[in-house]
């Protein structure tokens, strides 16, 4: 008898947005250097730096392109007259303090701004600075994550549990014979689990342990602690070029504490505004003696933990990454282009970027038999290199 076929895995369904059009905000007590950190990561001066909490109220988006050696590679292949990287979208948002969830200071706008974003930023002051002022008196990273993950759970455990007043009070009459009745009870079911991580586990909803069908649940909700968060720890310039500081093994202890498996990025505010003035020669001299700028290894995990990846097209009028979510199918990747790639999608001639460059060619890959036909059922890989054909 032949072996049995193993089960198909099934696959994992996304926190979040069913979007690539996905946005990370800039979060954190005032006066951590958010707002000069989005000026440096997005070469502006929208973010209000002020030495004063609340400097920051409507929030400031940018749109930040996210380094790739292998878009830089394919544009010298192509030498394209127009070149477009992936981009991740940007939002600084007002300092939030202890109480925020009640709606002290700028809680309630903070909170919805948070809300409004798919990922998290979450700058932490670890430098001393006797010019710049510290909401809570003195500096402390580990007190303002305590208070950010707090206020940030506290607003959602009052979502939830409003929410869940209303199911169960719609939910009375509910029989066990319709599928309609019982979906409702298993959204029910979820909705309490939601609960139960956030107040008796003391967990963000991100952290939970969650069926695809639980997802569905939780995303519908809109949760400030689904969100992935990425810390970042602003460090004195001197610390940052030492890459010593006292409060890293602490902050790195909380997160493992707290938050097991968030990325920890040290870098330094001040370092990066100081390259931020130097032109391209200065900068390399600069990193020659060891000053590397922090942005492009945040601006590409911010990209990652959003669950982002890109596949590329290539030719002598363009080179340009596309943005999807992992996990996305061929007609969607191509409807990324334009709907009609989706809605009249044939199939799609692709290589890997791995292929390209170790054949040289377009003609070297197909040559070899690494140019593929891939129809709809196709899972679109990082780095894939794309041509689609659509129908009239």
């Amino acid at each position: 008898m032949p072996p049995k076929k193993a089960p198909a895995q099934e696959k994992k369904v996304l926190l979040g947005r069913p979007s690539n059009n996905l946005k990370i905000g800039i979060v954190g007590v005032p006066n951590v250097g958010k707002s000069s950190f989005f000026n440096v990561l997005s070469d502006t001066d929208l973010g209000k730096a002020a030495n004063f909490p609340y400097a920051t109220i409507n929030p400031e988006e940018a749109r930040i392109p996210v380094p790739d050696a292998r878009f830089e590679w394919l544009c010298d292949l192509y030498k394209p007259a127009s070149r477009v990287p992936a981009f991740l979208t940007c939002i600084d948002i007002a300092g939030l303090t202890a109480g925020a969830s009640t709606g002290a200071g700028l809680g309630n706008a903070f909170l919805s701004h948070v809300r409004a974003v798919d990922g998290i930023f979450q700058v932490v002051r670890a430098f001393d600075d006797a010019e710049v002022i510290h909401v809570e008196g003195d500096v402390n990273p580990l007190r303002d994550m305590e208070i950010i993950q707090t206020e940030l759970r506290l607003k959602d455990i009052e979502w939830v549990e409003k929410h869940l007043d209303g199911l169960k009070r719609g939910g009375r009459a509910l029989g066990n014979n319709s599928l309609a009745d019982r979906a409702k009870k298993e959204e029910i079911a979820t909705v309490e689990k939601v609960l139960k991580i956030l107040t008796i586990e003391n967990k963000d909803a991100r952290k939970g342990d969650w069926t695809n069908k639980e997802i569905e649940v939780v995303n519908s909700l809109s949760l400030l602690t689904a969100k992935p968060v990425t810390y970042l720890v602003n460090l004195s310039e001197k610390d940052y070029i030492r890459k010593k500081n006292k409060w890293l093994p602490k902050i790195k202890a909380w997160i493992d504490t707290n938050n097991s498996g968030d990325p920890l990025i040290p870098f330094s505010v001040a370092l990066e505004e100081r390259l931020s003035h130097l032109n391209e020669e200065e900068k390399a001299e600069a990193q020659k003696e060891g000053t590397q700028s922090g942005l492009g290894k945040i601006t590409q995990a911010g990209y990652a933990s959003l669950d982002l990846i890109r596949y590329f097209t290539c030719g002598p009028d363009e080179v340009r990454a596309w943005t999807i979510r992992r996990g996305t199918k061929a007609p969607q990747a191509a409807g990324v282009i334009h709907s009609d790639f989706e809605n009249k999608f044939v199939c799609g001639e692709i290589m890997s970027y791995d292929d390209l460059k170790e054949h040289g060619s377009e003609g070297a890959v197909k040559a070899a038999g690494k140019l593929r036909q891939q129809g709809k059922p196709y899972e679109m890989v990082d780095g894939d290199i794309a041509y689609w054909k659509a129908g009239a």
